[in-house]
């Protein structure tokens, strides 16, 4: 595990530039932490499909951290259908100043994410709700997050419905979905994912 958590983190410093982001040894620290808990968990509960470190390094935590350029200071953020905790656990351990509800269908990730947000401090800036986000009240929010949303296309014109009025969306997404969210937001902000061809984030309100 120690080596492959050091190619996580060299992976992380390596590739952090192409996403415009400058991180803290403290950062890593954290971030490093956070990737060691998810691959303990990921066998019996699937968190993420099987990847190498430097996978997980761009594919999962450096595309996460893309939306921090786009949060203000002190933002509160809505992320539903939270899973592994992306994209939003890992904007957490490396933005002191956010704060958010996590929102996650399956009680046994629902356990994971407990346990993951042990590493946010304070402890008072999340909330965890194990639910269906439909199924409950939205919370006050300047942007609702969404990475991995099951039935995305069904369940996105409930998201937007559920959402309170005036906040923003970020979406990360697909062609496919990338096209779908522009017919809902024509005048939507598309961000092309850095190391990738056909992943997208998507700003929208």
């Amino acid at each position: 595990m120690a080596k492959t958590a050091d190619e996580f983190t060299h992976a992380v410093k390596r590739n952090a530039p192409a996403f415009g982001l400058e991180l803290s040894v403290e950062n890593f620290q954290r971030l490093t932490g956070y990737y060691d808990l998810v691959m303990k968990w990921n066998d019996r509960l699937h968190l993420v499909a099987p990847c190498s470190p430097d996978e997980f390094a761009v594919r999962h935590i450096l595309e996460s951290l893309l939306v921090l350029r786009h949060l203000p200071a002190n933002a509160a953020v809505a992320d539903v259908g939270s899973g592994a905790g992306l994209p939003i656990v890992p904007c957490l351990l490396v933005r002191d100043d956010l704060r958010a509800t996590l929102f996650e269908s399956s009680q046994r990730k629902g356990i994971f994410l407990k346990e993951a947000l042990r590493s946010v401090t304070p402890p008072a800036r999340t909330q965890l709700v194990v639910s269906r986000f439909e199924d409950v009240s939205s919370p006050p929010a300047d942007f609702v997050t969404c990475r991995a949303l099951e039935r995305f296309s069904e369940k996105l014109p409930v998201l937007i419905e559920w959402a309170q009025p005036g906040t923003a969306f970020a979406f990360f997404v697909g062609e496919a979905l990338r096209r779908h969210i522009l017919s809902l937001f024509p005048s939507a902000e598309v961000e092309r994912i850095p190391k990738s061809d056909s992943r997208f984030l998507v700003i929208a309100s």
